[in-house]
């Protein structure tokens, strides 16, 4: 029974999201250019970068979901829930078996993407606008990073559209 437990444990502590990435992130918000965007894509947008403000700074820690700590996965969670009215999977690896195939240059406000560091371990954000994804970062908290830098497409995985 301990070593299943144990097992567990590993298996969740290798799967968990973790990042430590080196890149450019916003803080506070940057301006929103709603003008391309239709009623319902400028909504949601806008309910995004209200959720960035709301939990911008609050540190990572695995499996937490409050503001004293919170992982990638359940920000994203609590995200949808509470600002798109959609629930998600609780973890990186069911979020990103939910929802339909989105190829990275197709990508739209409010989908998810997933990301492999270290070939093993996930993680997940947002797609916010023009390459900007919210996401919980190990280093540095929930944040808004750029899409396009160096660590994060070389550790970009997969898209998937949910709304």
């Amino acid at each position: 029974m301990l070593r299943e437990i144990v097992g567990i444990l590993l298996v969740i502590s290798l799967t968990a999201c973790t990042t430590v990435e080196r890149q450019t992130h916003y803080s506070p918000s940057p301006q929103i250019d709603t003008a391309t965007l239709n009623a319902e894509e400028r909504d949601i947008l806008e309910a995004l970068y209200q959720q960035h403000e709301e939990w911008h700074g609050t540190p990572y820690r695995m499996g937490g979901q409050s503001k004293r700590g919170i992982d990638c996965s359940g920000f994203v969670q609590l995200t949808y829930q509470r600002k798109l009215g959609i629930s998600l999977p609780r973890t990186t690896e069911r979020q990103a078996a939910v929802g339909h195939p989105v190829s990275q240059t197709q990508l739209h406000t409010g989908d998810l993407i997933f990301f492999k560091i270290n070939g093993t371990t996930r993680h997940v954000g947002i797609y916010l606008d023009k390459n900007r994804f919210l996401h919980a970062s190990k280093s540095s908290g929930v944040m808004i990073s750029e899409l396009d830098s160096t660590y994060w497409q070389s550790a970009y995985w997969k898209a998937k559209r949910i709304l």
